[in-house]
C-alpha cells in the first residue's frame, strides 16, 4: 500500500495538532490506539501518514518549513509533545520531510477584514496571489493523494476555489469546515465525476459539543422524552472564535451545528420545540481552550419535567486531530476500494453536516465496516452507486 500523502490548505491550530499528532502516534508501539477510534483503518495506521504540501496566507508561515510554521503565531494550540525533545523533533522532521516550505495560497475571502494584520489575526501576504493552474500543477507534482481543507469559517469562495483545484488534480479531500460542498448534491455529482471520494462537511471533534449534543439528544428521544428546548453555546480564544465575531462569517457554522440536532429529530419523525447551537463569545484569555454549555429541557412520562445542564471544557485543536487522522484513512481506504463520491458513513461519523445524517451507532458501524474493508456495509451501496445528500443515486 502507498502511504497517505497529505496536502494541507490552512496551517492553523488544527493543522498544528494534526502534524504533531501524526508524529506522536506514528512513534508509538503497535496497537497503541488510545485517542483514535481505530488503530488500523483499511490496513493504514498513523505511521502511514506523511505531509507533502501545505498552503497558507500568513507571512509568518509562508516560505517556512512546515515543522516550523505550525508553531508560528497566531497558532496557540497546546504542544502535544515537547518540541525541543530530540526524539520528537526527528519524528516531526520525518513526517514532513517530503514537504516543501509552506506555499502562498489564494486569499479570496479566506481572511475576514477585521483579522487583516491585527495582533490576534493574520499577517497577510498581499502581493502573491496564486492562480489556479499553478496550484493544480503543484498539487499534482507533490504526489498528494489526500487533501485537507482547514480554512477559516466563512471562506466560501476560497473553499470552492481549492475544491476546484483538487477536482482538476484528481485528489480526494476532507472538507473540515462548514462550507457545504460534500453535502451539496451538485458538488457531490462533480466529485463522483472526478473519480474521487470525499468526506465532509465541518469536522466533529472527538469529544466535543456537537457529538455530545447528538448523543444526549438521541438518548432523550429514544427513551421517549419530548424535547422542548436544546441549547448549545461555545466560548473560546483561538483564531477560529476571533474570525466568527463577525456574524456574517458564522452563519454556516450555526447552521451546521444545529444540523447535528435537527437531523436526529428528522430520523425519528419528532420535532424539538426550540434549538440554538453555535459560537457564543470570543475570549482571548481562553486561547485554544473551548468551553461549551448545553441545556436540554424535556417532558418525560406523564409530562413530568426533565432538565439537563452540562459543561464541557476541551482543548479545541487536539480534540479534532485524532478524528482527522481517522478521516484521511477512511478516504484512502475508499480509494483503494474503488469507491467514488461522498462517503456517507465516514462523513456521518466525522462531520457535522454529512451528505446523509445517521444515528450515532449506525455511523460508527459503517466506519467499523470500512476499517475492515467491508465496502457493502461502509457505504450502504455498491461503489458504483455513490450517494448524494438525499441518499439517492447520483447519475453521471
Amino acid at each position: 500500500m502507498k502511504p497517505i500523502r497529505i496536502a494541507i490548505f490552512g496551517v492553523g491550530n488544527c493543522a498544528k495538532s494534526l502534524v504533531e499528532g501524526v508524529a506522536l502516534y506514528s512513534s508509538r508501539k503497535e496497537n497503541a490506539s488510545e485517542g483514535l477510534a481505530f488503530y488500523s483503518i483499511g490496513g493504514y495506521t498513523a505511521n502511514d501518514i506523511e505531509f507533502v504540501l501545505a498552503y497558507d496566507i500568513d507571512a509568518r508561515k509562508v516560505d517556512q518549513p512546515l515543522e516550523d510554521a505550525i508553531y508560528a503565531k497566531p497558532n496557540c494550540a497546546m504542544n502535544l509533545v515537547d518540541p525541543d525533545s530530540y526524539h520528537f523533533a526527528k519524528k516531526l522532521e520525518e513526517v514532513t520531510q517530503d514537504c516543501y516550505d509552506v506555499r502562498m495560497g489564494s486569499v479570496l475571502d479566506g481572511c475576514a477584514v477585521h483579522m487583516w494584520n491585527s495582533e490576534d489575526g493574520f499577517d497577510v501576504v498581499h502581493d502573491r496571489e496564486r492562480p489556479k493552474d499553478v496550484l493544480v500543477q503543484e498539487i499534482k507534482d507533490s504526489g498528494a493523494n489526500v487533501a485537507l481543507i482547514y480554512l477559516p469559517v466563512g471562506s466560501q469562495k476560497a473553499t470552492e476555489f481549492y475544491v476546484e483545484c483538487l477536482l482538476e488534480a484528481g485528489v480526494p479531500f476532507v472538507n473540515c469546515i462548514p462550507v457545504f460542498i460534500v453535502s451539496n448534491p451538485e458538488w457531490a455529482k462533480r466529485i463522483h465525476e472526478a473519480g474521487i471520494p470525499a468526506i465532509g462537511d465541518d469536522m466533529r471533534s472527538q469529544v466535543g459539543a456537537s457529538i455530545l449534543s447528538q448523543v444526549l439528544h438521541e438518548m432523550f428521544l429514544d427513551r421517549g422524552a419530548k424535547v422542548n428546548f436544546h441549547c448549545q453555546t461555545n466560548q473560546g480564544g483561538n483564531t477560529d472564535f476571533f474570525n466568527m465575531t463577525v456574524p456574517a462569517r458564522l452563519t454556516s457554522k450555526k447552521k451546521s451545528k444545529e444540523n447535528v440536532i435537527t437531523s436526529q429529530d428528522e430520523l425519528r419523525n419528532s420535532k424539538t420545540g426550540y434549538i440554538h447551537a453555535g459560537p457564543s463569545d470570543y475570549i482571548k484569555y481562553l486561547g485554544d481552550n473551548k468551553v461549551a454549555t448545553l441545556r436540554i429541557e424535556a417532558e418525560g412520562f406523564g409530562g413530568a419535567p426533565v432538565t439537563l445542564d452540562c459543561r464541557l471544557s476541551v482543548q479545541d485543536s487536539p480534540n479534532s486531530a485524532g478524528v482527522v487522522i481517522d478521516a484521511v484513512r477512511y478516504l484512502k481506504t475508499a480509494v483503494d476500494l474503488g469507491i467514488t463520491g461522498p462517503l456517507e458513513g465516514p462523513s456521518a461519523f466525522t462531520q457535522k453536516t454529512p451528505p446523509k445524517q445517521m444515528k450515532y451507532v449506525d455511523a460508527y458501524e459503517a466506519c467499523r465496516a470500512m476499517a475492515c474493508h467491508n465496502t457493502a456495509n461502509s457505504t450502504g451501496n455498491p461503489s458504483t452507486e455513490p450517494q448524494g445528500a438525499s441518499g439517492g443515486r447520483l447519475e453521471a
